[in-house]
């Protein structure tokens, strides 16, 4: 598997450029839309923590290559994703610390990301195995991720601390490299069934 390395991915009208300083308004703006810092089982920073929140991202890198989500037409930053936890040992990195603003949630975005995320981590880091994780409680969270066509691998109990100093278990789910031609036929049909008639 190939090391983590910035790089901008495009399609369908969404870019995905490595998260950078100059994303702080517009990731302030996308947070504000829908105050979805107030929701217990994400991890949407604050207006007032986006500088710390990207300064931290870029901290993580390798492990973890933090991307703004953009809207390609615009510029307008929709939200955040992540590649994490990445062990190129084992060909294996996790797609998360994702979220959007709510004015782009049940869109077309997050479909587009996640295939951007995944062609990517299979057809050129040769990825063997994509994980993906959310709180116990973020049901829609894990329904979007069954959608794709992910396993439940299992639940890590007592895992992580929210923001409210609650404790979480965390829902692990994987995609195989195997899985891979399935489960991009069926993100690729859902885009096209979503995209606007001419």
């Amino acid at each position: 598997m190939q090391a983590l390395a910035p790089l901008t991915l495009e399609r369908d009208g969404v870019r995905l450029e490595p998260l950078a300083a100059h994303h702080a308004d517009g990731l302030r703006a996308a947070a504000c839309d829908g105050e979805l810092w107030t929701l217990r089982v994400t991890s949407v920073p604050e207006p007032d923590q986006v500088d710390a929140y990207i300064a931290a991202a870029i901290a993580m890198r390798p492990a973890r290559l933090a991307f703004a989500v953009l809207d390609a037409a615009s510029g307008r930053v929709l939200g955040s994703t992540s590649y994490h936890d990445a062990v190129p040992a084992v060909e294996r990195l996790e797609i998360g610390y994702t979220w959007y603003a709510h004015s782009a949630q049940r869109s077309h975005v997050n479909t587009t990301c996640k295939l951007l995320l995944l062609a990517h981590a299979f057809d050129t880091l040769g990825c063997a195995l994509v994980g993906l994780r959310t709180d116990n409680f973020n049901h829609a969270s894990q329904a979007a991720i069954e959608r794709l066509g992910a396993k439940k691998d299992g639940v890590l109990r007592h895992h992580a601390l929210r923001r409210d100093g609650t404790v979480r278990d965390t829902v692990m789910y994987s995609i195989a490299r195997g899985e891979w031609p399935e489960v991009r036929a069926q993100l690729l049909y859902r885009l096209a069934r979503h995209a606007p008639r001419s």
